[in-house]
């Protein structure tokens, strides 16, 4: 039973790569796979008559698999960048890519308990384990830059420990222009995607996310705003065990939110209430946006019926000018005064200066989508609804116009995922939830009870 156990453990870590040249090898062989599996189908194709397309080899189920799984095998930058992709490049990737892609959102390979134990050697010394009664090597969860154990301290404390993978922080800029340099040359990044503001974020978001004591930093900062809304649980830093490398945090039980798709209507209203509600409050009050949309960030408390919310590393301070913006295009969509749209949208960054009327108008277009919830009067119901085709399709009217096509700044990239994720946590529940409500109160500054 013990060897079983182990060979399963085995078989689901791979060493993260360390040194520079082990990480470009890793790439290589990405790049020789790809090339490999595109003669093969030309020469199958030709043997049958056909005379194919480059990019029709290039943009296979096979090619898209071999990214995603490079990718998650060498976690750190090159995973952040095809998550950033998934996310933000939307409606401009090819299916088959974008799919395999999003599949980076979820997990990342662990590392093996070697790997593991000499990360905390370094971080805590040697014969760490005199601080715990009780330690897992295997992790519960594992991501683009770290994975997390629980453990039990001889003081009797059960703590939440995420540890940073090796060499991720020193790889980090290299990691991305190398990945972005081998998708171009592949031709798996369409050509009208602009590309060199999502390497800037991808780096800038990698860094900040690497440095483990501002994340502390900022859980806390969290946790301070948060001191009026028991609805809510977050985790305690444990300050005396916490490094640049290794992030410890009181353990959070609960149970996944999905979980909840079976709990009484009532319930499922009430968490994605809660959820918009925080949303709103974040933008317009904090200022301060957990940006990460990945479900695993809010777990539920059965008996207190609280929301656990986790994973701080990805929280960004927006200016007030942005956020002056954004409730000003808000509340403009919910009138449906384009004009006024139009200007917010510009004070934002969302139009280059030579953008014609009807590309214009085409972004317009993805914002009343986006805003339906909020100019719907009543409870929108997320489970009923088609938004997200709309949306994409309002996307991909937007994506045709390639010469036009620009990227939004990185602040509205990122309040787009964290939006976006609730949508989708929302239909996910079948939630039925007043938006406009929520909205409207904020915005009037009072706040709802």
């Amino acid at each position: 039973m013990v060897d079983d156990e182990r060979s399963k453990r085995d078989a689901s870590t791979s060493a993260v790569p360390r040194g520079r040249w082990s990480r470009i090898a890793r790439l290589g062989v990405l790049a020789g796979g790809v090339a490999g599996s595109m003669l093969a189908e030309g020469t199958r194709q030709l043997a049958r008559g056909k005379h194919p397309r480059i990019g029709d080899l290039l943009l296979t189920p096979e090619n898209a698999y071999r990214v995603a799984d490079q990718l998650a095998r060498l976690r750190g930058a090159a995973m952040k960048f095809g998550q950033l992709l998934s996310m933000d490049a939307g409606e401009l990737l090819p299916p088959e890519f974008g799919d395999i892609l999003a599949s980076l959102r979820a997990d990342a390979k662990a590392m093996p308990m070697s790997q593991l134990v000499s990360v905390l050697d370094a971080n805590w010394g040697k014969g760490w384990d005199r601080h715990f009664r009780q330690f897992s090597f295997t992790p519960v969860a594992a991501a683009s830059i770290g994975q997390v154990h629980l453990a039990e301290t001889k003081d009797g404390r059960r703590v939440a420990i995420k540890v940073q993978y090796p060499g991720i922080r020193r790889s980090i800029d290299s990691d991305i222009d190398n990945v972005a340099t081998l998708l171009r040359v592949s031709g798996l990044l369409p050509r009208g995607l602009e590309v060199g503001p999502l390497l800037l974020e991808a780096k800038r978001q990698l860094h900040a996310e690497a440095d483990y004591l501002g994340e502390a930093a900022l859980l806390s900062r969290y946790a301070g705003l948060l001191a009026d809304a028991p609805e809510f649980m977050l985790p305690e830093v444990h300050a005396d065990l916490t490094t640049e490398r290794v992030l410890v945090m009181s353990a959070m039980g609960g149970v996944p939110v999905e979980s909840l798709l079976h709990a009484p209507q009532a319930e499922r209203d009430r968490v994605a209430g809660l959820l918009f509600r925080l949303f709103f409050r974040e933008i317009f009050e904090f200022r301060l946006i957990q940006s990460d949309p990945n479900f695993a960030n809010y777990r539920y408390d059965s008996a207190s019926r609280r929301l656990i919310l986790l994973d701080f590393g990805a929280t960004r301070c927006y200016p007030a000018a942005i956020v002056d913006a954004y409730r000003r295009l808000m509340g403009s969509a919910i009138v449906g005064e384009r004009q006024e749209m139009s200007v917010a949208a510009s004070a934002i960054g969302y139009f280059r200066a030579d953008i014609g009327e009807r590309q214009r108008q085409l972004v317009l277009d993805v914002f009343m989508h986006a805003c339906e919830p909020l100019r719907y009067a009543g409870a929108y119901d997320f489970g009923n609804s088609d938004l997200p085709a709309r949306i994409r399709d309002a996307g991909l009217a937007l994506s045709s116009e390639r010469d036009s096509w620009h990227t939004p700044p990185a602040d509205a990239l990122f309040l787009h995922r964290k939006a976006g994720g609730l949508y989708l946590l929302a239909a996910k529940l079948k939630a039925r939830v007043d938006i406009r409500a929520l909205f409207l109160l904020y915005v009037s500054g009072q706040a709802p009870p």
